[in-house]
């Protein structure tokens, strides 16, 4: 294998294309790197500040004595004892040590080789300062040090990390360009990021360019793969890599079974799960936790509390114990049918078993009082968390929250909101929504007005659930005008219009007697391409039948069947109940005829209205 000519190897490996070689000035040699290093490491690099850490680092400490004592020999050992020496550093995840270290050796004048080198390489990755890493490729180059596989891995890896996964690509190719022989661990690199980047197509293509290229795909490039299928949902196409998989030979482990089975449960389909545990069984694999906590939760979901219960004590008889994620699991599921009670007992025993709920269970037991509306347990329960030292997350204060303003308390919401701007997590979108949604449940359409700007002005960006509640918002409060305004903002930048915007505008429009609006309305959303709904129909045949416009509900009526929305029952009551109120008495009457054909029935006021007219 030849050198690389560094003026080939990647231009544009850093800064995101532009043309910067990494092989720039490296004349300080390792100097100041090292002190950026520094600045990112709260571990010192002398020994002596290391005594606060010395019952935990004390081989770091003896290594660096040795260090010190070998740096000061004359003559000097040979790289091959420093190497050894900064790997054995490098697994106690010292990595600034290291750096310090190299910088020393430079200084004294120990020459790298590549296997130094690429420690320090793995170093900076490990410390996420991928740059410094690429310049230490530079420094090998110049030294006239030929780079091997590990060097390039590492560097990949790093990338990867940093999820500059385009870049990483881009250093694999080259290094294959330049007669570089990737080994398996490259290739799972690679395999990995492109997997996390989502591209399955990719990652597919890239199995087979291994397998063309001679190197065996191994189970866990295969796993790799498989679950990035079942992340996506596509559980068919998983299973048949996991059956190329065991053709080629490979013995499938637990964790490539736990992602079809999780994959499967969220599909549904418990027959195929039941299927795969007897692969499982049949080729010696046991279950592990992550196995029946996938099983626990599948049971919850489909309301099947008592299986889940089973699970569990079949876990306990296989010696596994259940942890906080089950526990947590169960939690929710008794929370979610309304029995918190049982949750409560789960929690105790949960306790006795010396384990400590998490802030996942104390979340689901506060979602299930708040379910209730029994809003003063679900602050004690908050409460607790905190006494107990378990800091409430995002999710918490959301459900506490939403729950104040279900139960019309918008004060003591908003008291929990101030909290969490002053003292908790950043408020997300989600809170801001539900405060603003809860307020103009009540009428207060300027407080929730005033929350949007209390939302832009922490730099959150309103999204499409924002703009559809102060929308209904505006238009339940008889603030037609300001809601105008609101969709003409909308439009004007660049939100992408929906369905549902409309309805609620429409809805608005009509029930202030602006049919005209509202037939503008509709004309637009027909123009920009959106299928009005049944809803959307129903909206405007009741608005036209309301303002005397009886025809043009009819003709509206009639042709929602060619634009494949056929009407329902409320469409045709509502086209009765106008006909009637317009006295077209004989076209009610046949169309109620027409509808009790169709299987369906008239409400309370048709029926009304048609009794009127037989009285």
């Amino acid at each position: 294998m030849g050198k690389l000519n560094p003026s080939l190897i990647l231009p544009s490996v850093v800064n995101g294309g532009r043309s910067l070689s990494i092989f720039h000035s490296f004349s300080s040699s390792l100097n100041t790197i090292a002190s950026h290093i520094e600045s990112l490491s709260n571990n010192s690099m002398s020994v002596s500040e290391n005594r606060k850490n010395v019952d935990r680092f004390v081989h770091v400490d003896d290594a660096m004595a040795l260090f010190n004592k070998m740096i000061e020999k004359y003559p000097k050992p040979s790289i091959v004892e420093f190497t050894k020496l900064l790997a054995a550093i490098v697994r106690t995840k010292r990595y600034a040590v290291v750096v310090s270290m190299c910088r020393q050796m430079e200084l004294f004048g120990v020459p790298h080789d590549v296997y130094s080198l690429s420690i320090l390489i793995n170093c900076f990755c490990q410390l996420g300062r991928i740059d410094f890493g690429l310049s230490v490729l530079g420094k090998m180059l110049r030294l006239g040090v030929q780079p091997n596989v590990v060097a390039f891995s590492t560097l990949i890896n790093g990338l990867c990390k940093l999820s500059r996964f385009s870049q990483a690509v881009s250093l694999f190719d080259e290094m294959v360009e330049k007669g570089y022989q990737p080994n398996l661990i490259s290739y799972n690199i690679i395999l990995n990021g492109l997997c996390k980047t989502g591209d399955t197509d990719r990652a597919v293509r890239f199995l087979r360019m291994m397998e063309e290229r001679g190197f065996e795909p191994n189970i866990v490039a295969y796993g790799t793969v498989i679950d990035c299928f079942c992340k996506k949902g596509l559980l068919k196409e998983a299973l048949a890599l996991f059956s190329k998989a065991k053709v080629n030979g490979n013995r499938p482990n637990i964790v490539i079974y736990n992602c079809l089975i999780h994959a499967m449960c969220n599909l549904g389909q418990q027959s195929e799960v039941t299927r795969l545990l007897n692969e499982m069984r049949g080729n010696s694999v046991s279950l592990n936790i992550v196995t029946y906590n996938i099983l626990v939760n599948m049971y919850c979901k489909e309301g099947m509390i008592s299986q889940a219960m089973d699970t569990v004590d079949r876990m306990r008889k296989q010696g596994i114990e259940p942890d906080v994620v089950t526990y947590s699991i169960l939690v929710n599921a008794y929370c979610k049918d309304g029995m918190v009670s049982e949750a409560r007992d789960v929690v105790d025993t949960m306790r006795k078993q010396g384990i400590e709920p998490d802030v996942v269970t104390y979340t689901a037991l506060l979602d299930g009082y708040c379910l209730q509306n029994k809003m003063g347990k679900a602050r004690k329960v908050f409460q607790l968390m905190v006494k107990k030292g378990c800091a409430p997350d995002i999710r918490s204060y959301s459900v506490l929250i939403n729950g104040y303003c279900k139960a019309k308390r918008l004060d003591e919401a908003m008291e929990l909101f101030h909290e969490i701007s002053q003292t908790g997590p950043t408020p997300n979108t989600v809170i801001y929504n539900t405060l603003m949604q809860g307020m103009c449940q009540i009428g207060r359409v300027s407080a929730a007005c005033e929350v949007l700007r209390v939302m832009l002005a922490s730099g959150q960006v309103p999204n499409q659930v924002t703009c559809s509640i102060l929308l209904d918002g505006f238009c339940k409060s008889g603030k037609l005008k300001e809601a105008l305004k609101l969709f003409l903002a909308m439009r004007n930048s660049g939100l992408e219009l929906n369905i549902i915007f409309y309805n609620i505008l429409i809805d608005g429009v009509c029930k202030a007697g602006d049919i005209e609006v509202a037939k503008e309305l509709f004309h637009e959303l027909v123009v920009n391409g959106l299928k009005p709904t049944v809803y959307t129909y129903n909206t405007m045949i009741n608005g036209l039948c309301k303002e005397g416009l009886p025809d043009e509900a009819y003709q509206l009526f009639r042709s929602m069947g060619d634009n494949d929305c056929l009407p329902d029952r409320i469409s045709y009551n509502v086209m009765i109940g106008g006909f009637f109120r317009n006295s077209y008495t004989t076209k009610a009457t046949d169309l109620l005829a027409e509808m009790v054909g169709k299987g369906f029935s008239a409400n309370l006021c048709t029926s009304i209205l048609y009794v009127d007219q037989l009285l």
